[in-house]
């Protein structure tokens, strides 16, 4: 049995990591109801501007619309996004082990390249061949340090331009989409090319366009695929505050417990040094009378 004293040095030690975790459970809900409201307030546009893009994009031919043409999968561009921080539960290593299944399962064998949103999806791709560094985007390993949708333009203007140059073939994204602060779904969406809507029926219909058909591609279809990329950077930004909240919470339950185990055994431990004093002492005294 450890003695008092280490017992008590883990009593402090503990007490210590508790109160970080606590307060790092404190900062990210603050943070929590800022982001969570930001990516709740953009889904609604977000969807219905995808909604009209797909729409717009089947009644279109490939001279007229570019970002629609499905030219295979032999040329993949994955987008990981994770957090720069750790302490979040599997946040991020959901989404590398993710990008691990599409790199190594149903992708393998293709021409693939990985642009990294986020430290530690950086860190575990760095140092492979898949890892895209490109001067017109670099560096956007710490987008969320100042995460803006100027930001998120400049990336998604250099993927178009790599996408119609046939530079890649598929563009996706891997993400995760923030449920609530316990829950977070890895989501893996195909930014481009633009895909046909789910039902055929919500594609029918004779359009009428105005200005024209060449400015309405010029002008929605780049808007649509920032913001949808833009809205997955907010999803995964207000998840991880999620994550990071829960675990730190359940970090800070489990100190409790194990604090109040250790002072459990402290108790003991000098309950049972002052009996064997008082044993000792009682035996010096029976001595001496004998």
């Amino acid at each position: 049995m450890p003695n008092l004293k280490e017992i008590r040095n883990r009593i402090q030690s503990v007490g210590s990591t508790m109160q970080i975790t606590s307060a790092m459970k404190m900062v990210s809900a603050a943070k929590l109801k800022k982001a969570q409201d930001a990516v709740t307030q953009m889904r609604p546009y977000a969807s219905k501007l995808k909604e009209i893009l797909e729409n717009l994009s089947a009644t279109l031919d490939l001279s007229e619309n570019a970002f629609a043409a499905n030219r295979g999968d032999s040329k993949v561009l994955i987008i990981g996004i994770t957090s720069n921080r750790g302490l979040c539960g599997g946040f991020n290593n959901n989404i590398i082990k993710r990008v691990g299944v599409l790199i190594n399962q149903e992708y393998a064998g293709k021409e693939l390249k990985l642009i990294c949103l986020g430290k530690k999806i950086k860190d575990s791709y760095k140092q492979t061949n898949h890892y895209h560094t490109n001067d017109a985007i670099a560096p956007v390993e710490d987008i969320f340090s100042d995460l803006t949708y100027a930001r998120i333009s400049v990336l998604v203007e250099e993927i178009m331009r790599g996408f119609t140059a046939k530079e890649y073939d598929k563009v996706l994204v891997v993400y995760n989409r923030f449920v609530n602060a316990a829950n977070q779904v890895v989501e893996t969406e195909q930014l481009l090319p633009v895909l046909p809507p789910a039902s055929s029926q919500s594609a029918s219909g004779d359009y009428i366009f105005e200005p024209g058909k060449q400015e309405i591609v010029e002008d929605l279809i780049p808007k649509a695929l920032k913001l949808q990329l833009f809205k997955a950077a907010r999803d995964s930004f207000a998840a991880e505050h999620g994550a990071r909240m829960t675990a730190m919470h359940k970090a800070t339950d489990n100190a409790k417990d194990l604090q109040r185990n250790l002072k459990l055994s402290y108790n003991k431990a000098r309950q049972a040094a002052i009996t064997n004093e008082i044993l000792e002492i009682v035996g010096g005294a029976e001595a001496l009378n004998a």
